[in-house]
């Protein structure tokens, strides 16, 4: 298990350990936990934080709240590649967190996964709240800077201080992703997609994204932020507006497919029905609907070949605020083939015939996003939650 490695990254050579930085802030809270590098070739959030680290200390930025920095998948950022066996990021489920706890031969990811787990849960035993997780990450594709969050209304509302896109309900594709198992627990957390992978610009927007959350958090005033403007300014200057968008569609790749995106597609770009977007084992894969293409695959690693995205209006997203703040979904309990499931308060226990009669959508309106088939049964998930217990 390598715990600290000198490396090469954006023409620096910099020096990764597992904690980045930590700074006490006076009043200890909030606490804000960044993590950079889950995946082993996205290394722009490693850069960022050693330099946010190094700006706090330099010129001795007096902070409110607490800072974590943590370094991702440490031995696969030794090989600038994603991951070594399994993919870091989707193996957080409670079933793999128990494996950490039973089993004593552990591969390098779980042992990645290990040492994160005890570092996050003892800062969440230790300091005070709240608590703000992000999650830097780069893309692919060339990408303007976008946010992805569980769609808690806590999460959306820490999102919308940034002036850049907003992807909800991502978890409903991805297995296992680090924030959604945070999520679980109650407390605000966002991913942020700063660029292309090899693009310096990414390291520049991690910058300014971690200089926004962390005002955003109140854990430093913007006044003693000496570019705040300037980092508020320069991710602004890649949108044209603050839109939420939803995930239509996702092509998973399956084992040994020879999967292959068309050259060219950038993230957001507009695509329209049965436009060409990749070729697989001699086999055309065209859009299915009209929409914006998101995080086309142009690398060897990963399963997500691309999603398709569509803008959510304003009204769907002010409906779902009201719906929750007034708890309408306890309104979902009373028609026939809907349950509450008793092992779990946030989940409904669905018929089919009923989830086929009542649009997916709804469920979204009321904040169940996740949507899990066991047996004959489907199972709407909760993002809204309670503040609980990290286990």
């Amino acid at each position: 298990m390598i715990n600290q490695i000198e490396i090469e990254s954006f023409n620096e050579k910099i020096l990764v350990q597992r904690i980045i930085g930590s700074v006490q802030g006076s009043k200890k809270t909030p606490t804000v936990i960044a993590i950079g590098g889950i995946h082993g070739n996205e290394r722009a959030g490693i850069n960022a934080l050693l330099k946010v680290f190094k700006t706090i200390n330099d010129e001795n930025i007096a902070l409110k709240g607490n800072f974590y920095g943590i370094a991702g998948n440490i031995n696969a950022i030794s090989e600038n590649i994603r991951f070594k066996n399994v993919d870091l990021n989707r193996i957080w489920t409670k079933k793999e967190i128990l494996k950490l706890l039973l089993e004593n031969h552990l591969e390098i990811e779980s042992q990645e996964q290990n040492e994160i787990y005890i570092i996050i849960k003892n800062i969440l035993k230790t300091e005070k709240g709240p608590f703000y997780f992000l999650d830097l990450h780069t893309t692919s594709s060339d990408t303007k800077p976008f946010i992805t969050i569980s769609d808690s209304l806590n999460n959306r509302k820490y999102s919308s201080y940034f002036s850049i896109p907003t992807i909800l309900g991502i978890e409903e594709f991805l297995e296992g992703p680090l924030l959604t198992y945070i999520n679980e627990f109650g407390h605000i957390a966002l991913g942020f997609e700063a660029g292309q992978h090899d693009n310096e610009v990414s390291v520049d927007n991690c910058i300014a994204f971690l200089w926004l959350a962390l005002v955003a958090a109140k854990c430093v005033h913007k006044k003693d932020v000496k570019k705040y403007s300037f980092y508020k300014s320069s991710l602004s200057l890649f949108n044209e507006d603050q839109d939420f968008y939803k995930i239509d569609y996702k092509y998973t790749i399956k084992p040994f497919e020879n999967f292959k995106m068309v050259n060219g597609y950038k993230n957001f770009q507009e695509i329209a029905k049965h436009e060409l977007l990749a070729n697989s084992n001699g086999r055309k894969i065209e859009s299915k609907q009209k929409g914006k293409i998101f995080m086309p695959l142009y690398q060897k690693k990963g399963d997500d070949g691309f999603f398709v995205i569509t803008r959510i209006s304003k009204f769907w997203l002010k409906a779902s605020r009201l719906a929750r703040k007034l708890h309408f979904h306890q309104f979902l309990r009373l028609l026939p083939g809907v349950k509450s499931d008793k092992k779990n308060t946030y989940t409904l226990i669905v018929n089919p015939k009923t989830a086929k009669f009542l649009a997916t959508e709804i469920f979204h309106l009321f904040g169940y996003r996740k949507k899990v088939i066991k047996g004959d049964k489907y199972y709407f998930i909760k993002r809204d939650r309670k503040i609980s217990a990290f286990i």
